[in-house]
């Protein structure tokens, strides 16, 4: 079947066309797929009898017979007469080859393309032989079968032996019309007065033009240097007379050239003011809206590598970024990368402005991957290691260009094949976790295979119109890409922007048939350049040059082009014109292109009507001094030795570009590119040529409303050069009004078209309508005129900003243009079926078809599927582990987007945003808030000295206790009555959830000593952390330990989750290893490396964000951290911190509050603090050795700070940032520490220590007698027996302060050192979550349905009874005590419990122990009272000692009814208050869920 399937398609080829195997695997695709589909649909059929043969159902192919064969090809064959010829065969193919090559040389086979051979042996497999005898066939079919380099090889060889020297003399001849270099003299004859005397000698001393030996060295390079250089390039046909070579030196040209006077300057000359064009502009640095978007895509794909747990990129251990962008090895590609990246603003961004001065300096951030590359490579992995906390980006742009293996670019004897593989997938930068690499390209499907280093993850594809991403950019341009270039050639208006040239191929094909064994693209680029000359001669007008006689000798494309270079430049008051591209891929044709054509110019008096510039990838653009000068007052450029040095500043200049080079190596073309000639493109069999070529074309358009304006290409604030282009702006949408220089229009796509080679590229919106598109009327037979039949706007005077926003023609070879506007069968061009790459194969030829629906992803997945890397490709050796399905690099990314769509905009954006992301990561939001209440009440008396370390336990005593409270974040509780402290008068005070959205707080960096989160992974912390790869996960066991305790009325199991690298810090019994105890130290101990004190951290709904990595912050001394966790989130906490000790709360204390924790450390610590007593005893020791000291310590603190007494600044003293090893070695260092029941530290705020919040200097305390939070050293010896109340939810650590106090125990706090806390908005002990009953979700209660009267109809709350209770206090307060609010003198007494009753009423504690210590309450009326959980301490005698005001409201809280009423009877309240029965509350809970009471009186 294949052999007909074969035999059908060569018949249907036309004459000239030629077999491609990518037709013919989609044709066997095709014919498996539907008899497969036959036989499916066989099957699933119903089978009425097994008698029934398979050839009685329709559709079922038959089998066919050998003798069959061969007659149904003939048959086949007939209908093209004699271009296919079919033989059959009985013997043997050889015979038939024989009888091929003999009807050959008898020449009975000129007017055969193909014979067809078919052996059928009985008995043996049918064989076949397809021989190709057409001259253009067999000529095509031969130069695909090299390789590019080896097809420039064999140009360049024919080159230097002088084959082509007959070729260039009958081209030259034009018949009867005489002989063009004949033609040439006489015109240079008469156009000498134009020509300078220098421009005469130098022809008349025969001196050769250096561009050929310059080319020559370029194509050696080019051809791998396997052969000698050539000695001789292809010459006119007068080269023998010396007064024909042309010595167009490029630095010669402007003394070439007549030299004129500032007053006689010609029309060509500098451009002065009156001669200036308005229409003229260039956007230089405009960022559009979809760069910044795909940046942002870029930055989100290197999170999601550093969040993943593969630990691979630790973004918070790197504090800069520094970068190496790699190009190909093309000196304009360098510059305009270069170029990009100075106006970019990046180098300001990453703060290396101060380093790179100007743009030349700016070079050393970009390198070309040529010899010279590997030291620069070398330097940056050097560099990298050394800097270990620098994030370097490796931006290797044009990813696509080198991918041959190193080993094989080196056997080839390739200096630069195979070198990106060596340099960029060598294993110093692969195994580097401070080095990323971000591949750019146009062209990713050569990445896409199967043994790819990039994983689907890590692509990022330019946002796709096919999925309306564009839309949401609100772009002001539109991509005109291949897609639009192909909707242009079935428009039927005009002709199409995607042609080719008729006069040109016949030509050359006639050229081809006389000239067998030369090269096509010689043959083809001798046409093309006599056609630009012969159209130059034409069109100049010059006498004696043959006029329109010579307009046969050329084609109306090319007279055309030529029309439009010569035309526009002479009506534009600035000359300004465009430019027109010829392609031609061999150096050394281009080098003789270019000198033919240079000297053309030159004899027919156009040396300053335009240049022609050579584009050579390794040398530098070099233009004529004029044109430069043209340049620079177009620009407004004053720098005298200033020198165009890209393609995009060549903008507006009448010029013919020769661009060379095996393939563009991503070189941006200006705005003014109106013709892309690639007649002499040959190799476009793989789908990255083609594109490659193609991309040349690519083109963005300003997006033109009917009410913008004529000059809408006026600049944004801000504006950018992209990545391959600067954004086209236009000026109008007028056509032009000469004939000659209109171009077709291309027609406006569907907005459902996506452009079938990048799905990424963006399709016009029909709503928005661009200029190009205007309709078109008939054109005449020479042009493609058109013209804007509503003509809104006043034309430019300028033909260059007419066309600006136009995108170019081009001009293709016929074999090309047939293929790619040919569709296969699922609507795609054919183009897109073809291999790659030449280094990919594919990995099956029964594989499906690409679609057209499918988007960028799904490509990537269809290639990464279907193709394999070839043995020299430089991912054949990426093959995966045993035991792995990939091999794909953890810090690799892939960006792809169409050509010339904005691309280095995008990624130089990513730069400068993924550095201000870093320098954010290395910053906190810290609270930072000034000391409240303050009213210096300790006057001017210093009782430490400004700089003693420690306190003294006498002096410290003999300090007034500061009862007021003056942490920022308690400004919203009551204030603590205290007599010597004088409120100071404010405005409304804040509510507390106020106080918690609105905290004012500051951007810190992190310092070396900083505590972090799970989002940390610097290599240091790694087995800290549990997540080293080198270590096994580490294995914890899980422990109980039980206690009892008379408040809690029975016995309690804590359970404790300790890793095997922590069971040191415990002790196991001999026989079952039950856990016993918490190893401590003794008070003797000391250990420079270690620390004494266990700390604990509560937590709750943090384990992500909580700061419980301690590793950097403990300067790496050992310690004991322990993690209080509720049992219900111990799965996910045992997760993020795998090596971590857990303490796991009772399942009942799953919805208590920070007071329940608080009150289960402490008395876990107090009982293990005598089993460690006990174990001391036992081993000969004194109980009293033991250390009774632990930490209780926030999950946000985050740094630690010290007051430096030794550097003062004019503030006063200054702090700095120390390790939280110093400060508690510090503190466990104090003398006498023992005595001290609870010490702590301040919290941070940015006013320097010492200064009042006016600036005035404030009298500065080392230590102090106050309250404490957040990070506090506790003595659970001292303070057996006062508790943390385990019901609280709120302000506990007050409470347990001020009856610590009353108990008269010792509290100091270092002033010294201050705690910085993080701003953290998930999770922790103050997040409240009020429901009902009737729903999970929490809905909004007003605080006063928190209580309801007992018994009553309510609807039951779903929260903690205390909580409740705590917040209606809090809410309701100026209700519930009215004489209480605002009245500082008078205060609410409070007994044994301070309750935060909101911040309009002050609060007087007392305590009923006795021998407590309590503030003197002589002469002083209280304005209420609130008894909570009244124990035997409170008696009726205690409270007759406190006097009330008339009308002050009593309050009293009891666990239930009944002993609320026993209180009230106990305590004789109702001899001095009186109470109601409406006066009874209880809290809005269920029975069940154990609600409040309290009853509220009036005092009598």
């Amino acid at each position: 079947m294949q052999i007909l399937l074969t035999v059908y398609y060569l018949v249907q080829l036309g004459p000239d066309q030629v077999p491609l195997i990518q037709d013919l695997e989609q044709i066997f695709m095709r014919s498996w797929r539907e008899s497969h589909l036959s036989e499916i649909r066989q099957y699933q059929q119903p089978q009425p009898g097994l008698s029934q043969a398979h050839s009685a159902l329709p559709g079922l192919p038959q089998s066919l017979t050998p003798s069959q064969l061969p007659w149904l090809a003939q048959l086949a064959a007939s209908s093209c007469g004699e271009g296919v010829l079919v033989l059959g065969e009985k013997a043997s193919v050889a015979l038939g080859l024989v009888d091929t090559f003999t009807r050959l040389m008898e020449g009975r086979l000129a007017h055969t393309n193909y014979v067809v051979i078919i052996c059928t042996v009985n008995g043996q497999e049918t064989e076949a032989c397809v021989v190709v005898t057409g001259k253009h066939q067999c000529r095509v079919l031969a130069e695909g079968m090299v390789s590019p380099s080896d097809g420039l090889r064999e140009i360049s060889q024919q080159l230097s032996t002088g084959m082509t020297q007959e070729l260039t003399s009958f081209c030259t001849s034009l018949g009867s019309d005489g002989d063009l270099d004949v033609l040439l003299d006489g015109v240079a004859v008469e156009c000498s007065g134009q020509l300078s005397p220098q421009f005469i000698s130098q022809e008349a001393t025969g001196e050769s033009s250096p561009i050929s030996r310059l080319t020559d060295e370029d194509t050696d390079r080019q051809a791998d240097r396997a052969i000698d250089r050539p000695t001789d390039l292809p010459a006119d046909r007068s080269t023998d007379r010396p007064a024909d070579r042309s010595t167009d030196r490029p630095a010669d040209r402007v003394k070439d050239r007549p030299t004129t006077r500032p007053t006689d300057r010609p029309a060509d000359g500098p451009e002065t003011p009156q001669d200036s064009c308005s229409e003229y502009h260039v956007a230089w640095r405009e960022v559009r809206p979809i760069q910044l978007a795909v940046a942002r895509k870029l930055l989100s794909h290197v999170c999601a590598i550093a969040d993943s747990s593969t630990q691979n990129l630790d973004l918070g251990s790197f504090d800069r970024v520094h970068f190496l962008i790699c190009v190909p090895p093309c000196e304009v590609s360098f510059q305009q990368t270069v170029l990009h990246l100075w106006n970019s603003g990046v180098l300001q961004q990453l703060g290396l402005d101060q380093e790179c001065l100007s743009q030349k300096e700016a070079e050393r951030y970009v390198v070309k991957m040529d010899r010279e590359a590997r030291a620069r490579i070398d330097d940056l992995i050097q560099e990298a290691h050394r800097n270990v906390n620098t994030l370097y980006i490796l931006v290797h742009d044009h990813a696509h260009w080198d991918i041959k293996s190193g080993p094989y670019g080196a056997s080839d004897g390739d200096s630069e094949g195979g070198l990106v593989d060596s340099l960029l997938n060598c294993p110093q930068i692969r195994d580097a976790t401070n080095i990323l690499t971000l591949h750019v390209t146009s062209f990713p499907f050569t990445l896409q295979t199967q043994d790819t280093r990039i994983s689907p993850y890590n692509e990022i594809h330019w946002p796709s119109a096919f999925n309306h991403d564009v839309d949401l950019y609100h772009e002001k341009t539109l991509y005109f890409g291949v897609s639009e270039l192909l909707d242009s050639t079935h428009s039927g208006s005009g002709l199409p922007l995607l042609r080719y040239d008729s006069s040109f191929e016949n030509m050359a094909s006639a050229l081809e048939d006389r000239f067998p064994k030369l090269h096509s693209v010689v043959i083809r680029t001798q046409v093309l350049v006599q056609h630009y000359c012969v159209a130059l001669m034409a069109i100049s007008g010059q006498p004696r040059s043959g006029g329109r006689s010579l307009h046969k000798h050329t084609s109306v494309e090319t007279l055309e082009i030529v029309q439009s270079l010569l035309s526009p430049a002479q009506r534009c008051p600035a000359h300004h014109g465009h430019m027109v591209l010829l392609r031609i891929p061999s150096l050394a044709l281009a080098g003789w292109a270019h000198q033919r054509l240079t000297r053309v110019r030159q004899r027919l008096g156009l040396g300053e009507r335009f240049e022609v510039i050579l584009g050579n990838p390794g040398q530098a653009l070099s233009i004529g001094q004029s044109f430069t000068e043209h340049i620079k007052a177009w620009l407004k450029i004053h720098e005298s030795d200033w020198a165009p040095r890209t393609y995009l500043e060549l903008e507006a200049l009448p010029c013919i570009l020769i661009l060379s080079g095996a393939d563009p190596l991503g070189q941006s073309l200006p705005r003014s590119l109106k013709y892309c000639d690639l007649r002499v493109v040959s190799s476009y069999l793989q789908r990255t040529a083609l594109e490659q070529e193609l991309g040349l074309a690519a083109y963005l358009m300003r997006v033109e409303t009917q009410g913008s304006q004529a000059h809408s290409h006026a600049p944004g604030p801000g504006s950018d050069l992209s990545e391959s282009d600067r954004d086209k702006l236009s000026s109008t949408d007028n056509e032009e009004d000469e004939g000659s220089e209109n171009t077709p229009k291309p027609p406006l796509p569907e907005s459902s078209a996506v452009d079938p080679l990048h799905p990424g590229s963006a399709p016009s919106d029909p709503q928005h309508p661009v200029s190009p598109n205007t309709q078109c009327q008939p054109s005449k037979p020479t042009s493609s005129g058109s013209s804007s039949p509503l003509p809104p706007f006043p034309r430019p005077s300028c033909s260059w900003a007419r066309g600006v926003n136009r995108p170019p023609s081009v001009l293709l070879p016929r074999g090309l243009y047939d293929i790619i506007t040919t569709c296969d069968g699922s609507g795609l061009p054919r183009c897109t079926s073809f291999l790659p790459h030449l280094s990919v194969a594919w990995a099956s030829s029964f594989r499906p078809m690409l679609s057209k629906m499918m988007t960028c992803t799904e490509q990537s997945l269809y290639y990464r599927q279907w193709t394999v890397p070839q043995p020299h490709h430089m991912d054949s050796n990426n093959r995966p582990a045993e035991g792995r399905t990939d091999n794909f690099h953890p810090r690799r990314l892939l960006l792809s987007g169409p050509p010339q769509v904005g691309k280095t905009g995008a990624y130089l954006q990513f730069l400068g945003i993924l550095s201000r992301m870093l320098i954010r990561l290395m910053e906190v939001d810290i609270y930072d808030e000034e000391d409240i209440h303050y009213s210096g009440q300790l006057g001017s008396v210093q009782y430490h000295s400004a700089c003693a370390s420690w306190p003294t336990v006498d002096t410290l005593r003999s300090m007034p206790f500061d009862y007021t409270v003056h942490d920022a974040e308690y400004e919203d509780i009551s204030s603590v009555y205290c007599p010597d402290h004088c409120p100071v008068a404010a405005g409304n005070p804040r509510r507390q959830e106020d106080v918690y959205l609105r905290r004012r707080t500051a951007r810190i960096k992190l310092s070396k000593y900083a505590a972090y989160n799970t989002y940390h992974h610097c290599e240091l912390c790694h087995q800290y952390m549990g997540f080293n790869p080198t270590y096994q996960m580490y294995e914890s066991a899980l422990h109980s330990f039980s206690f009892s305790h008379l408040s809690l009325g029975e016995e309690i199991q804590l359970y404790f989750i300790i890793p095997k690298s922590k069971q040191h810090h415990f002790s196991f019994s001999q026989t079952g290893g039950q856990l016993e105890s918490l190893r401590l130290p003794l008070i003797s101990d000391w250990n420079p490396d270690c620390i004494k004190s266990p700390i604990f951290t509560l937590t709750t709904g943090r384990h992500e964000h909580g700061l419980f990595n301690l590793f950097h912050a403990m300067d790496g001394a050992n310690h004991l951290h322990i993690l209080v966790i509720k049992e219900y989130e111990m799965a996910v906490y045992k997760k993020y911190w795998p090596n971590h000790i857990m303490l796991v709360l009772p399942t009942i204390f799953n919805g208590a509050g920070i007071g329940a924790a608080h009150f289960l450390i402490k008395e876990l610590s107090y009982q293990n603090l005598g089993l460690e007593r006990s174990r001391r005893v036992e081993a000969g020791g004194s109980a009293a050795d033991v250390w009774p000291f632990i930490i209780l310590s926030d999950d946000s603190c985050v740094m630690w700070n010290t007051v430096d007494l030794n550097s003062l600044s004019a503030s006063g003293p200054v702090e700095r940032n120390v390790s939280l090893k110093q400060v508690l070695q510090h503190m466990e260092a104090c003398p006498d520490l023992t005595h001290y029941s609870l010490c702590g530290i301040k919290k941070w705020s940015s006013r320097p220590p010492g200064q009042g919040s006016g600036g005035e200097a404030l009298h500065r305390e080392p230590f102090s007698r106050g309250h404490l939070h957040d990070f506090l050293l506790l003595n659970v010896d001292l303070t057996r027996d006062v508790q943390y109340n385990q019901n609280r939810f709120t302000c506990d650590d007050v409470d347990f302060t001020l009856r610590a106090h009353s108990a008269g125990l010792l509290i100091c706090r270092f002033n010294n050192f201050s705690v910085m806390k993080k701003q953290i908005a998930i999770g922790g002990y103050r997040t409240f979550i009020i429901k009902t009953k009737m729903t999970d979700v929490p809905t909004s209660v007003q605080p006063t349905q928190y209580v309801c009267a007992p018994d009553s109809k309510h609807p039951f709350l779903a929260t903690p009874a205390q909580l409740l209770l705590e917040k209606y206090l809090q809410h309701t307060s100026q209700r519930l005590f009215p004489l209480s609010v605002h009245n500082y003198t008078q205060p609410l007494l409070s007994v044994d419990c301070y309750l935060n009753l909101g911040p309009e009423v002050t609060v007087c504690f007392v305590s009923s122990r006795p021998q407590s210590i309590n503030i003197s309450t002589t002469g002083l009326l209280f304005s209420g009272l609130l008894l909570c959980f009244c124990d035997a301490f409170i008696t009726p005698g205690f409270l007759k000692k406190f006097q009330f005001l008339k009308g002050s409201t009593l309050c009293v809280i009891s666990a239930d009814r009944s002993s609320l009423r026993q209180t009230v009877v106990r305590l004789e309240l109702e001899d001095e208050w009186r109470f109601r029965l409406s006066d009874e509350f209880q809290t809005a809970n269920a029975k069940e869920d154990c609600p409040l009471f309290f009853l509220t009186g009036k005092h009598i």
